[in-house]
């Protein structure tokens, strides 16, 4: 007998563990809890917790209460100035409402394909009535702030509220971007050769300037450089003309000796003349070239003749 009990205890204390942990369940921070009897909603916990239940009469869903991410596929839009778009948006989104969410889509797949509806109207809507530079450049902010928006109103119905909404890509097809990359490239090859030409121009108006210049520069250098070779040569002459007039014998012996040296250097210089040429005088007769002082008045210095006066700068 008391075998027989002991085992009908155990068993009754089996059976009541058993009802005690099928009716406890913990809700985690990061979950929701929807409590439903016989299949119909009771009790919505938000607060995570260990709550009860009634055992085999209560069940329990679990919904997640973070962020949820809405990937959604690339799809073609026609902005307002009839240019294609290939767009790649994502969302983000919240389920503040268990109920409202389990009567309405029932699960977070169920929700993932309700908003990608809404989301891709709501793309086709707003930038459908932009233009192409507003959507890429100008823009693109208050474009995704009003598809949130629009998205958000209608993800209320579902116990789920919108937090953002973001466009990823918006370009162009793959050829309209090929056209419009070549279109772009000689554009800029246009405006390069034109940019070139225009330094062409300016570099040949340099050079033209520059060389006037050079040619005005040499031009006045030379005729300064003629003036000072006049002067110095009207010196020279000046100069050989007093020492012509005070002693004109040795004058012309100085010059003979001169001539004599420049003619006779060594090298191929080859001269036919006769010896008793005029130009050899002095070699046959040094005195030949000497006169008599005519008087105390022919050996008196010649004064030098005035100065020239200094060339004018």
């Amino acid at each position: 007998m008391k075998n027989n009990l002991g085992i009908v205890l155990a068993v009754l204390a089996a059976i009541i563990a058993i009802i005690v942990y099928s009716s406890l369940f913990t809700v985690y921070q990061t979950q929701q809890a929807l409590v439903l009897r016989f299949g119909e909603p009771v009790r919505v916990i938000e607060q995570p917790g260990l709550n009860a239940k009634i055992p085999l009469v209560d069940s329990v869903i679990l919904i997640d209460k973070r962020i949820l991410d809405l990937e959604n596929p690339s799809q073609e839009v026609i902005a307002s100035d009839q240019k294609r778009l290939v767009v790649d948006a994502f969302a983000r989104y919240r389920i503040t409402n268990p109920l409202r969410f389990y009567q309405s889509v029932g699960s977070v797949e169920g929700a993932n394909s309700r908003l990608a509806t809404v989301l891709n109207s709501a793309l086709r809507r707003v930038l459908g009535e932009s233009t192409f530079i507003q959507v890429v450049r100008d823009e693109r902010e208050n474009l995704m702030a009003r598809i949130r928006d629009q998205v958000n109103r209608e993800a209320a119905g579902f116990g789920i509220s919108v937090i953002d909404v973001r466009i990823r890509r918006a370009d162009l097809p793959e050829a309209n971007s090929q056209a419009v990359f070549q279109r772009m490239q000689t554009e800029r090859q246009r405006e390069a050769s034109e940019i070139r030409a225009q330094g062409a121009e300016q570099g040949q108006t340099i050079r033209a300037r520059a060389d006037r210049d050079s040619t005005i520069i040499v031009a006045e250098a030379n005729a300064a450089a003629d003036k000072l070779r006049g002067e110095g040569e009207a010196q020279r002459n000046e100069i050989f003309a007093q020492a012509y007039g005070q002693n004109r014998s040795f004058f012309e012996f100085y010059r003979s000796m001169q001539a004599y040296e420049a003619s006779l250097k060594s090298g191929d210089t080859r001269m036919l003349l006769s010896p008793d040429s005029n130009f050899f005088r002095f070699f046959n007769n040094p005195d030949v070239g000497v006169m008599p002082p005519a008087g105390p008045a022919a050996i008196a210095p010649v004064s030098p003749a005035p100065a020239a006066p200094a060339p004018a700068n």
